[in-house]
């Protein structure tokens, strides 16, 4: 099968791409000019430069393709640069539909998000408003809704080397974030990490099987963590202990509201909400009905770390 995908040089669509070539499909790939030395196996993949706001390049690499998988998601957004949540997560999904529609591909797989809404932040409200646009295509979709990934990035960003980076490894103290007052629950949040390879199987399988179209999956590790858990566990991968402490959320997302418009600023106000809002599957029986078997997360795992 000859498998288009959008956002395929990135840290997820890097390890679909191996997936797939791994399955027997032949992934096209759209790359931006330049990117080419971020593909792993060029000589066994399709490659056409452009990026997504170009229709002809778009039109180019879904033309004679079986399926189109859609991977491109940003954490934070770069006006000026051109960067928004506007642009990547719902135009680009709407005009890749409109391209898939004008081509003929009618299989179409979306990597959303879990936690998405309507009245969400920004990122949550454009990959919610990706998804009803799909939903109404008439394409045979399936939508996948990943918590954060974690897995080896090889270069590329990825949730747990993030955390490493602007956490860990800074010499301040690790926030520990919480509402209100008092601190009685600070850094009890949860989140599900799910592992990347599990991810790329879930789209390579979803694929191959009829069952999954019209189907949205939220894609949950098989146990949840708090924030503070999490970050002993990248602490103790990474081979250090860190100290933590209560940090208000409403001084943080004050000083991000003033500062997170500079590139260096390690937060967003809004990644600070949704980090506190939790990210766990409300059901979490997606895997079983994959048929697949999610990795555990734990310091065995982070050793890319």
């Amino acid at each position: 099968m000859k498998v288009a995908v959008i956002g395929g040089t990135g840290f997820v669509g890097l390890h679909i791409t191996r997936h797939l070539i791994a399955a027997g499909h032949v992934p096209r790939l759209l790359a931006r000019p330049g990117s080419d030395g971020k593909i792993e196996r060029p000589e066994a993949c399709e490659i056409v430069h452009g990026d997504v706001a170009n229709p002809v390049a778009l039109r180019e690499c879904l033309a004679g393709a079986d399926a189109v998988i859609y991977l491109i998601g940003i954490l934070r957004e770069f006006p000026a640069r051109g960067i928004t949540f506007e642009a990547l997560q719902y135009q680009g999904v709407v005009d890749t539909i409109a391209a898939a529609q004008a081509v003929g591909v009618g299989r179409f797989l979306l990597m959303s998000a879990n936690g998405i809404r309507a009245d969400g932040t920004p990122y949550q409200r454009t990959k919610y408003q990706a998804e009803m646009a799909l939903k109404a295509s008439g394409l045979r979709w399936t939508i996948f809704r990943p918590s954060v990934i974690f897995g080896d990035p090889q270069g590329r960003m990825e949730f747990c080397s993030q955390l490493k980076k602007d956490i860990i490894d800074s010499p301040m103290p690790a926030p520990l974030f919480y509402e209100g007052l008092l601190p009685l629950k600070a850094g009890l949040f949860e989140l599900a990490p799910v592992c990347v390879s599990d991810v790329a199987d879930a789209f390579v399988l979803a694929l191959g099987e009829s069952r999954t179209e019209s189907q949205t999956y939220s894609l949950c590790g098989p146990e949840r963590f708090t924030w503070k858990a999490i970050l002993g566990l990248i602490a103790a991968a990474s081979g250090k202990t860190k100290l933590m402490l209560p940090a208000p959320a409403m001084a943080i997302k004050a000083t991000a509201g003033l500062l997170d418009r500079f590139a260096w600023f390690p937060i967003t106000r809004d990644q600070v909400q949704m980090l506190m809002e939790g990210n766990v599957c409300s059901e979490n029986d997606s895997f079983a009905r994959l048929g697949l078997t999610p990795t555990h997360f734990g310091v065995d795992q982070l050793g890319y770390l």
